[in-house]
């Protein structure tokens, strides 16, 4: 299979648009290997007309696709799945490369969630979805005689899908998006990160060569805001998915509105590990290996990660100790050696925002435990793990989202005051609560803003409803919630 339009030391891609790679109207942009600075790959750079044809494809291909029997939409996505999954020696060194997460995660965490995602909704597409409601006597009115009536609600599609992703992990959050609005009946127009569109890219010709329909996923790639605003815009599109931070996402639901498109915002988060105080020596380590897990999974950029750390002052120097401990044990460097457990971020941006972060927090009185500094390492974007002390619940890191390998640990006197530091940020996406007394931490929950919570450990549930309160989102997918999110609502009486 051709992975693009020219080949030469460095891939040029076309866009992916009714099934075939379509040279871009506005050139191509690098993709830079964020551990070596090199070239990985050319991207394809859309302008207006160029997401107007791939919109124009999606439209195109709907009405087929949406009436396509549920088990035969399932049977393509089951052979997509089969399809990644062949195809993981080739996705995966790319898929390290662009994103530079190490080749660990990329291995356990980038492909075969992607493969698993698909195959999921496999399954989901032959999901009933039909809830038939009970007959109702009704009076004879004006409008109509009267009756036994009867009614069922249906889910039906939404029509075409704008799937707009984050650059953290480009195929998995892709798949998670396209595989239930496949299921659905959908055809899709995706947006990729412009840091690392490639590998999604490949899907296109990937989800072809298992048999979806062309015109049913398209691809379309660029920098800056052209391509998502016209995306956005086009009036052809009947729903936004997107990924990403709040300030994007409030000037995407802005323009949506416009046309009244339905929207599914998975946003940003300041997740809260609130660690109570009846914390035994077992409890202890769970909450110090999941707040580690900031540090250790791909750098900390992931919106789901436990960068607040609320501790008991009873405990605060205990668990700062072991927490200093935990992250000076980790090694940063080159992400494709297996004993890297710390790689670069994505962007020499990135690399000074997040520098910036720590700086301020030192101007503003906090204490650098462990890290703040650039490591000595040359080439790539790297930032050492970070652990901040003593930070107060109005400093800027405590409440603004770093995307970063950073920390900070805030102490607490009462419940009371732990959760009103939890809630005290514009985010509520995922908290954590760390208890010996696991009744005790259900009954925190409840009392968290936020979409979701974890008891004792950082393990997601892939059946579970996932999105957030606040500033951190609009709807739910994930599991049976994903068929929801990309269906309308129809009823049907007689």
């Amino acid at each position: 299979m051709t992975t693009g339009l020219r080949t030469t030391s460095a891939r040029t891609y076309g866009h992916w648009i009714s099934g075939h790679w379509q040279e871009p109207a506005a050139g191509h942009y690098a993709i830079t290997d964020p551990a070596t600075e090199e070239t990985v790959g050319h991207a394809p750079q859309a302008d207006r007309a160029d997401v107007d044809a791939a919109v124009r494809a999606a439209r195109a291909a709907y009405d087929s696709w949406s009436r396509t029997a549920p088990v035969e939409r399932a049977a393509v996505l089951d052979r997509i799945a089969d399809a990644i999954t062949d195809r993981a020696a080739e996705l995966v060194p790319l898929l390290q490369a662009e994103t530079g997460a190490t080749i660990r995660v990329t291995k356990a965490m980038q492909v075969p969630p992607a493969a698993d995602r698909f195959r999921r909704y496999a399954r989901g597409a032959v999901e009933p979805g039909t809830v038939p409601l009970a007959p109702q006597p009704m009076r004879s009115t004006p409008v109509a005689p009267g009756g036994l009536i009867g009614a069922a609600s249906v889910r039906r599609p939404v029509g075409v899908v704008g799937c707009i992703t984050s650059y953290n992990f480009p195929l998995a959050n892709l798949a998670g998006k396209v595989a239930p609005a496949l299921a659905m009946g959908n055809t899709v127009v995706a947006k990729p990160a412009p840091q690392d569109p490639l590998t999604c890219l490949l899907l296109g010709g990937i989800m072809r060569e298992a048999g979806l329909p062309d015109g049913v996923f398209n691809v379309v790639t660029g920098t800056g805001v052209v391509a998502g605003e016209a995306l956005v815009a086009h009036p052809g599109v009947d729903m936004i998915s997107f990924t990403g931070s709040t300030a994007v996402g409030k000037a995407i639901a802005a323009s949506a509105g416009a046309t009244m498109k339905r929207t599914l915002m998975e946003l940003g988060g300041k997740g809260a590990a609130v660690v109570l105080p009846d914390a035994d020596a077992s409890v202890l380590r769970c909450a110090v290996s999941a707040v580690g897990s900031t540090w250790a999974f791909h750098s900390g950029q992931i919106c789901t990660a436990p960068t607040r750390v609320l501790v008991h002052r009873d405990q605060y120097e205990h668990v700062i100790t072991a927490l200093e401990s935990y992250a000076r044990s980790l090694k940063i460097g080159s992400p494709v050696d297996n004993s890297t457990v710390v790689g670069p971020l994505i962007s020499s941006a990135q690399r000074d925002r997040v520098e910036a972060y720590i700086a301020g927090a030192r101007e503003q009185g906090a204490r650098v435990v462990t890290g703040g500094d650039r490591p000595d390492l040359k080439p790539g974007f790297y930032a050492a793990p970070t652990l901040i002390a003593d930070v107060t619940p109005d400093m800027t890191v405590a409440q603004e989202e770093i995307f970063g390998p950073v920390v900070v640990a805030i102490p607490y006197r009462t419940e009371d005051e732990a959760v009103e530091i939890a809630n005290g940020t514009p985010y509520g996406l995922y908290d954590y609560v760390f208890a010996a007394d696991t009744g005790r931490a259900w009954h925190l929950a409840a009392r968290l803003r936020s979409g979701n919570v974890g008891i004792n450990t950082v393990q997601r549930h892939s059946e579970a409803p996932f999105g957030g309160f606040k500033d951190s989102g609009v709807g739910r997918d994930g599991g049976s919630f994903g068929l929801q999110a990309y269906s309308e609502l129809q009823a049907v009486v007689w």
